[in-house]
């Protein structure tokens, strides 16, 4: 091996290697800071989040103007409805003229939609439409959370349109506002004075930075359909709001020195530089994104690409500290469990957790309720319930009807051979309930 490989698998031992829980504080967050970066690269590189971001771009060209329809209709009604193109003209910045010209024809589109002559069925159709979007972004957000369960159709419309509502006036009240707060008499006299003036100054150019830190933290928290903590979605938000900002600098660079596209591509270049300006611009939200669940979940930082597989005797554990965790509190009345409650509890990624509390709930061993997030409570009377049951759903669980037990070859030796080893393991634990392996010690029952 050369010494560049050599040095590879060193830097790559250290990185991965060591235990971040245990380092100096600016050790660990340096280790995590690399670890993050790498599984970002490698998501950008050869995972999803491209063609997520691809998706997203092809939906917003078609609900772009039924989405400013529906803010324009709402905020007519409270007479600020003239700021939708000064919003728009500041998305639209990097792209310079070109935005301004795109800006122009889009809020032609909107102003030619006459919403109160659509009639029922248009109406419905614009709304879908909207929600259509909206949906779209959601099954985003859940696949960079790692989310396979969505919104129910009910929640999604109620929690839909009322973002669509409130959403809209909240921006503009809070543009309002700050507009009013500076244009007072006490804000000027203040202003007068030096070095207040200046400072005030430095914090108005800040202004339009915490704005879009502040949009892209409710987006992070509101969309994905988990429990996101605001300091990770403020993190997220505040690295994004920073690319948001670097990479409109570089494109309207790039929209500058492209006059030779703009001669190739004639009158489609400004249509093409909007479909790339707004590929950028989903990439950098779901980046955001990646980068506040990996600080809410670092145990699901990995330095493989592919899923993990856990093996026998890890599944059975995982499966019986489970059990332990959800029956110990349930006897004692504390919380329930959540699946990404266990999972932090036991330092494992909630992927590698879920297959194992789907097959002990496909058994009947447990419940997961509907609460948000659901929660799981023992399905059955735990003094009744045998441990081996617990081990017989974690070893069955992946069967399925292609792949059934009996189906494998009949070889008398090798049927022997399992049936002593059953038959061991239910005299082992033979008389052993749940009810015993709960009780039997105090668990630690902190639930992060």
């Amino acid at each position: 091996m050369d010494k560049l490989g050599q040095l590879k698998i060193n830097v790559m031992n250290s990185i991965w290697g060591t235990d971040a829980a245990s380092a100096p504080a600016w050790k660990a967050a340096l280790i995590n800071i690399i670890r993050v970066l790498h599984v970002l690269a490698r998501e950008l590189s050869g995972g999803l989040l491209p063609l997520r971001a691809m998706s997203l771009v092809y939906t917003s060209l078609l609900s772009l103007v039924p989405l400013l329809a529906v803010s324009f209709s709402v905020l007519k009604a409270f007479g600020v409805h003239n700021q939708l193109e000064p919003l728009l003209l500041n998305v639209l910045a990097p792209m310079g003229p070109k935005g301004v010209e795109i800006s122009t024809l889009i809020i032609g589109f909107v102003e030619n939609m006459k919403v109160g002559v659509l009639g029922g069925l248009g109406l419905a159709l614009l709304f879908y439409t909207v929600v259509s979007l909206l949906q779209k972004i959601e099954r985003a957000f859940n696949y960079t959370w790692h989310v396979k369960q969505h919104r129910p159709l009910s929640q999604r419309f109620s929690d839909y349109l009322s973002v669509l509502i409130i959403g809209p006036v909240l921006v503009f009240s809070a543009m309002f506002i700050t507009a009013s707060l500076m244009n007072s008499s006490v804000m000027q006299m203040i202003v007068a004075i030096e070095p207040f003036g200046s400072l005030i100054k430095f914090l108005t150019q800040l202004v339009p930075y915490l704005l879009i830190i502040l949009a892209f933290t409710f987006i992070y928290i509101f969309i994905p359909n988990t429990k996101v903590q605001f300091r990770c979605a403020f993190i997220g938000a505040t690295i994004a709001g920073i690319l948001w900002e670097s990479v409109g600098w570089m494109f309207a660079f790039f929209v500058v020195s492209s006059t030779k596209y703009t001669a190739v591509y004639s009158a489609f270049a400004t249509l093409i530089l909007f479909i790339l300006w707004l590929y950028l611009a989903w990439m950098i939200l779901l980046v955001g994104a990646s980068i506040a669940f990996y600080i809410q979940n670092p145990e699901s930082i990995k330095l493989s690409h592919q899923d993990s597989r856990l093996s026998i005797r890890l599944t059975e554990k995982l499966a019986m500290l489970a059990m332990f965790q959800i029956s110990h509190s349930f006897y004692l009345g504390h919380p329930p469990w959540s699946l990404t409650a266990l999972a932090k509890y036991l330092h494992i990624a909630v992927d590698e957790m879920e297959p194992v509390m789907e097959a002990l709930e496909a058994n009947g061993i447990i419940n997961e309720t509907n609460d948000d997030p659901p929660v799981y409570l023992p399905a059955k009377p735990l003094d009744t319930t045998p441990v081996k049951e617990v081990l017989d759903a974690v070893r069955n669980g992946k069967e399925t009807a292609l792949t059934k037990y009996n189906q494998l070859p009949d070889i008398q030796s090798v049927n022997e051979t399992i049936d002593r080893l059953d038959q061991a393991t239910d005299s082992t634990l033979k008389g052993v309930t749940l009810k015993y392996i709960a009780m039997s010690a105090s668990g630690d029952n902190q639930q992060k």
